[in-house]
């Protein structure tokens, strides 16, 4: 995770690369079977990105349950912590990862970070090529050659959702790249951190966020996994910070795009060095512990098949488009909704006919809002309801 500021971070690119590489595996060696989490519907993943096994416990009681990167790979004492606390891992492979007997915390093994951004060159001289997108792929054989039951992790920088990221050096406005570099990972990821993001193209347009969740959706395969990274420090930016509201709209973005999982990127650089800031910081830590609640309650739901064609969303003229997800389970309909840019909206949302056993005698609750909304029927005989939205505002809703 470089920071996305005016110029590349070398130190930080070096040591992401560095963090998720253990020892040289030797091919072969053995692999325990487990079940996992990530099977299980009523689990959805949280991290927090290259964190210390030390705040386990804070980060359990924070909704955090995956630790994404770990500081000089799987060691005895880290996994034996995670396992303590209840969390669980994804992390480079290595001899000691695949056969600890702690090695039940890992779900995913993970390639070296961002591997399509230009690459630091040795002896602090400047920056190469990223990656090859065949190396990637063929690191990936590797890995699954060598424990086949778990899942392969990479996660990209932020060209996935901003084509002119002059971070990628030579393939710099080249998006062609990554269905390419994505036959390599089982789990794709990406980061882009707007809300303190210093380039005018980028910095406060949260729907960066959406974007590359969409974009890696549609170039993956129908077997892979979308997650995202996203931003709960100030990480460089001395004048501003996310807010509550910027990341809670930054994570449901990300939900109602299509992300299967949230990693959280917590480290300050500026004004000192904090890699745990948000434990640090009562506002913040509150917020993303409420985001981490709610998505949990919902994980069921937020698992369950996306149900097309049956709500229509309009907007006034002049009103922020507005984003929607449907879901259907346990009797309820879900629709999950964010307004996608930095002005308000009004919404009408027309659920149609024969969506709702009981039509007009359904109700929709707010949730999380303490209020209700009252169905109104329309003359071609489906039902709808309005609502306004602040900009970047979240609404979800439960119709039974």
């Amino acid at each position: 995770m470089r920071a996305q500021f005016a110029r590349p971070s070398r130190l930080i690119g070096v040591l992401a690369f560095l963090s998720i590489l253990g020892p040289i595996v030797a091919v072969g060696a053995s692999a325990q079977q487990r079940p996992s989490p990530l099977d299980d519907p009523a689990f959805f993943p949280i991290g927090v990105w290259m964190q210390s096994p030390h705040n386990a416990a804070r980060y359990k009681a924070a909704g955090i349950n995956t630790y994404v990167a770990l500081w000089e790979g799987a060691t005895p004492d880290k996994l034996a912590a995670l396992k303590a606390a209840g969390l669980y891992a994804v992390t480079g492979q290595s001899d000691f990862a695949l056969e600890s007997p702690d090695n039940d915390v890992i779900v995913a093994w993970m390639h070296g970070d961002e591997p399509d951004n230009a690459q630091p060159r040795p002896l602090k001289l400047g920056f190469g090529q990223p990656v090859p997108p065949g190396e990637v792929v063929s690191d990936y054989e590797k890995i699954k050659q060598r424990d086949p039951s778990r899942p392969v992790f990479v996660n990209f920088g932020q060209g996935v959702a901003w084509d002119g990221w002059y971070g990628r050096g030579d393939r710099t406005n080249r998006p062609e790249d990554y269905p390419l570099y994505m036959k390599g990972a089982d789990i794709v990821s990406f980061d882009i951190y707007p809300a303190v993001h210093e380039h005018p193209d980028v910095a406060g347009k949260l729907e960066f966020v959406a974007r590359g969740v969409e974009r890696l959706s549609g170039w993956a395969s129908p077997e892979q996994t979308v997650w995202n990274v996203i931003e709960a420090s100030r990480i460089r930016n001395l004048e501003r910070k996310p807010t509550p509201y910027q990341i809670r709209a930054e994570a449901w973005m990300s939900l109602i795009h299509g992300s299967k999982g949230l990693v959280y990127f917590v480290h300050q650089f500026e004004p000192e060095f904090k890699d745990a800031s948000l434990l640090d910081d009562g506002e913040l830590l509150a917020a993303v512990t409420s985001i981490n609640a709610q998505v949990h309650d919902r994980a069921p739901v937020l698992n369950s098949p996306n149900i097309d064609d049956v709500v229509t969303v309009s907007t006034e003229a002049g009103s922020a488009p507005v984003a929607a997800m449907v879901k259907q389970y346990d009797g309820a309909l879900y629709l999950f909704t964010v307004g996608m840019r930095d002005q308000p909206a009004k919404a009408t949302f027309t659920l149609l006919d024969g969506a709702l056993p009981g039509g007009t005698r359904a109700s929709v609750s707010v949730i999380g809002e303490d209020r209700s909304i009252d169905l109104a029927a329309t003359a071609s005989g489906s039902v709808s309801f309005a609502d306004t939205f602040e900009p970047y505002g979240v609404h979800l809703y439960r119709i039974e």
